[in-house]
């Protein structure tokens, strides 16, 4: 009788397992529903004037992102149900191929696709940027890095400066290679992030932190003439004093500062912007905050920023709860890419940065990163199967 019930006890456990390991985090997935509908209204919305202007269908873009959102949907789910134990496996091979297809920008056409002075994208049949996939790629080497027995983790080599200089090879081809220092900056602060979380002792944290310091004072004068001059040190100056050149690199920034002041507290109205009749070049891209601004207003920037919020708060808690290292990193790695990004355009699109060329997530129009996005989340979501619920 006893052995009976024991079986059975073990029955329901092993079935209560399977259960909350089959269930995703759905105040997380709810969140990604709601920003990922938002942000195609508002892609809709601030890319009908260009669409139409250059192609004469006012939904050319809104097509495009439409059809990047359902492939981002169906890798998501793919992905949700993936074990992501997986990835600990080929870690180090991950990292490798995360480096190696920066380069695959240098392919001639109509491979290698170059724009504005800047070599970021591939063609695929559609436009891919490699550094979106090399930023999930690094997450995972991180997390692997600092979850794999076999790595000395310890003393400032292998506590910080191992995975510091592996990660600053990317993003020196990204500097070189491509002209994509946003990509670079972004990259770095997750990484500083996963750092931090590993558990890593703040002692090797400040000589890390100080080591950094007098690298950057010895490399400076290298490369002071590269970032003063260029567009960069145009962006720098539009930055200080966008009014002394308003009709030239300053431009957007000012054209985003009008949208985001006519909004008000309520906004001008869903689809009535004023400013995305090409005032703000490309008003679908990076700055389609100041869209969002103008159209609904501080409320609606407030409902928009309490969703990223809300996705952010989450991701820390899935990360949390994780079962392991491995997931707990990838988990902040996935949400400090969000949280990054998200408060670097909203500071360019509000003046209190230079232009960084970072898009918003979710809202700012394009394929790949949309895809790569929305793939992340299926990383995250299939973590959160795993983790103790709340």
């Amino acid at each position: 009788m006893q052995t009976t019930k024991k079986k059975a006890v073990k029955t329901n456990s092993k079935i209560s397992q399977i259960k909350s390991s089959n269930r995703v985090d759905f105040p997380l997935l709810i969140v990604i529903l709601i920003l990922v509908a938002l942000g195609l209204v508002m892609v809709l919305s601030a890319s009908s004037p260009s669409a139409l202007a250059e192609s004469a269908d006012s939904y050319a873009y809104f097509k495009k992102q439409a059809i990047a959102i359902i492939i981002g949907f169906i890798g998501m789910y793919v992905l949700s149900k993936f074990n992501y134990d997986f990835y600990k496996k080929f870690y180090k091979i991950i990292y490798i191929l995360s480096v190696l297809i920066l380069f695959l920008v240098l392919l001639p056409k109509p491979i290698g696709v170059a724009s504005n002075g800047a070599r970021r994208w591939i063609n695929l049949g559609m436009q891919i940027q490699p550094s979106e996939i090399t930023k999930l790629g690094l997450i995972i080497w991180v997390a692997g890095y600092y979850s794999d027995p076999k790595n000395k983790i310890e003393g400032l080599w292998g506590a910080c400066l191992k995975p510091v200089i592996a990660v600053l090879i990317p993003i020196a081809i990204l500097y070189f290679v491509q002209n994509h220092l946003s990509a670079g900056i972004v990259i770095a602060g997750i990484t500083a992030i996963m750092i931090v979380m590993s558990g890593c002792q703040l002692k090797y944290i400040a000589q890390l932190l100080g080591l950094g310091i007098v690298g950057v004072a010895a490399v400076f004068p290298f490369i002071q003439n590269k970032l003063a001059g260029g567009f960069r040190g145009g962006r720098v100056s539009a930055w200080l004093n966008p009014w002394e050149n308003p009709t030239g690199t300053a431009y957007q920034t000012i054209q985003g500062l009008y949208a985001i002041g006519s909004g008000g507290l309520f906004g001008v109205g869903l689809g009535e912007s004023k400013q995305k009749y090409l005032y703000i070049p490309e008003a679908h891209n990076d700055f389609i905050f100041a869209i969002i601004a103008e159209e609904l207003g501080f409320i609606g920037c407030a409902i928009v920023l309490a969703l990223f919020g809300a996705l952010i708060v989450r991701g820390v808690v899935i990360a949390i709860r994780s079962k392991d290292t491995f997931g707990s990193l990838i988990a902040i790695g996935i949400t400090s890419l969000i949280a990054i990004q998200v408060i670097l355009n909203i500071a360019v699109v509000t003046n209190s940065i230079p232009n960084t060329g970072i898009s918003l997530p979710f809202f700012s129009y394009g394929g790949s990163s949309m895809v790569i996005l929305l793939a992340s989340m299926g990383v995250l979501l299939n973590i959160s199967k795993t983790a103790k619920k709340v």
